[in-house]
């Protein structure tokens, strides 16, 4: 990726954006049937465009489109290098578009323009293409068996899939989903979070310009109502991933279980802790990694460290070495390249956040319209900041006494997305990285691993598959075993 452009010159490209505002069904952008909702900045409120979103009816109709697209084997029953040079053809696509998309992305969700740039589209690039690279690459199966017998075990594409989105992630979690249901095989119909739609939509205009054939990939924007339940209940859905709130999680369960049994994949919230023992031996890059994991993307993250667990004896120079970072973290326009924190995406939800802010904040606690500073709290286990998913720029902070109490505090929350664990002891690092339930744990650093580890919670944090890695293809097939019988046929007498 190339460097970063001023911000006059991102303020320009925003001027000139046009986005596509309908449904994408069947090839073509199409009017919805439901109401038009207006796209606004979040970070002044100002509207950037009118979308026509879809409703039931839509829905049906890019299930019927999608259907077809899946028995006909359009998609499915090409040569996975087909495949793979279809999607490796629409990451050029997103490349060659990437300011366009970064700028769309910056505006619509309040994401700072350097994130947009420099994390989430080459992230996403990687994505879609890492899984492309995969298809052809997968292997069938035999199992051990008898002379006599021959067994075949296949993964065959789910087939029609839906894909529910989060708001704080728009293009990223778009690839970590479409990256290997499409590689897969199959037909995908993405809903978008109803307050980032706009780059989904782009983004099914590129794919059609790949190659991809119509009704492979439908977007339908709209609210969870009118689009996300007539997905979780349609009979003719085999499959929902879907990345957001535990509460809405829960209710694709429901419907899941009220229509057809369609498999259900659930990455939902996260209360993450990081984790921080006596004998540390760089607090430094302890509190880099911490402040990075509590802040950035506006604390607007699943996997942000929300709960820092700090043994007694270190924590004072720990708060004053993570003050001291914060210096360079800016809270300000999205489109400014030297932004580190934007805009909280919508007035509800920063009615969430302010909430939280309460007085005797150690760094922070003031918010000015859609922007809120990174705020610090020293709080005791039980406080609300430390057990309900803020969602912000909120760090709580928990003195302990002994390493061990430490790891059980840690696991005292209903969630396990993910763990940081930061000691200069190699033996109790990956002892409390094992002792710790959560998806992902990381050891004196923050992160998520990468395109090639899975990403998944345990506890009500999700279940049922998980994003990225190889793994992630599994949640989209289906294991059929072909039994062979070897035998010579036996004549039966009469």
């Amino acid at each position: 990726m190339s460097d970063l452009l001023t911000k006059l010159e991102y303020v320009t490209i925003a001027q000139n954006i046009n986005p596509p505002c309908s449904p994408f069904i069947d090839g073509k952008f199409r009017k919805g049937h439901g109401p038009a909702m207006t796209c606004l900045n979040p970070s002044d409120k100002t509207e950037i465009t009118k979308i026509s979103t879809a409703n039931k009816q839509d829905v049906n109709l890019a299930v019927e489109k999608a259907r077809e697209a899946f028995e006909d084997g359009r998609w499915a029953r090409k040569l996975p290098a087909e495949r793979k040079e279809t999607l490796i053809r629409l990451c050029k696509l997103i490349t060659r578009n990437r300011r366009e998309l970064a700028v769309m992305e910056s505006i619509d969700s309040g994401k700072p323009i350097q994130d947009c740039e420099l994390i989430d589209i080459p992230e996403m690039v990687n994505t879609i293409k890492w899984h492309a690279e995969a298809i052809d690459k997968i292997y069938d199966q035999t199992a051990p068996l008898e002379d006599n017998s021959l067994s075949i075990i296949v993964r065959e594409p789910i087939g029609v899939v839906a894909a529910v989105l989060p708001w704080n992630f728009p293009l990223l979690m778009l690839a970590w989903k479409i990256g290997p249901a499409l590689a897969a095989g199959c037909s995908v119909i993405v809903k978008p979070a109803e307050q980032t739609s706009l780059t989904a939509l782009r983004v099914a205009e590129l794919a059609l310009e790949s190659g991809l054939p119509r009704g492979i990939l439908q977007i339908l924007p709209g609210d969870g109502p009118s689009v996300g339940e007539p997905l979780g209940r349609h009979m003719h859905v085999d499959m929902i991933s879907f990345t957001g709130s535990t509460e809405t999680g829960r209710l694709f369960l429901k419907y899941s279980a009220e229509s057809n049994l369609k498999k259900v994949v659930l990455e939902c919230g996260g209360k993450n802790p990081a984790i921080v023992l006596d004998d540390v031996d760089n607090i430094n890059l302890a509190a880099n990694h911490i402040v990075t994991g509590a802040f950035w993307n506006m604390g607007e993250n699943c996997s942000a460290i929300s709960r820092l667990i700090v043994h007694r004896s270190i924590k004072k120079e720990l708060l004053h070495q993570i003050k001291l970072k914060l210096r360079d973290w800016k809270t300000g326009d999205p489109l400014d390249p030297q932004t580190r924190l934007g805009a909280l995406i919508d007035t509800s939800h920063c009615k969430k956040v302010r909430k939280h802010l309460t007085k005797g904040a150690l760094v922070g606690g003031k918010i000015e319209g859609a922007f809120v500073s990174p705020t610090i709290y020293e709080v005791l286990q039980n406080d609300t900041k430390n057990r309900e998913e803020i969602f912000g720029p909120i760090l709580s902070v928990i003195e302990v006494d002994s390493n061990e109490e430490a790891v059980h505090l840690a696991n005292d929350t209903v969630y396990g997305l993910t763990a940081s664990v930061f000691s200069g002891n190699t033996r109790k690092a990956l002892r409390a990285a094992k002792e710790v339930r959560a998806g992902t744990v990381t050891i004196n650093c923050y992160g998520e691993g990468s395109v090639c580890t899975p990403f998944g919670g345990y506890k009500q944090s999700g279940f049922g598959g998980r994003d990225k890695g190889i793994h992630a293809h599994d949640q989209y097939t289906e294991l059929k075993t072909i039994w062979i019988d070897l035998n010579d046929p036996v004549s039966v007498e009469d």
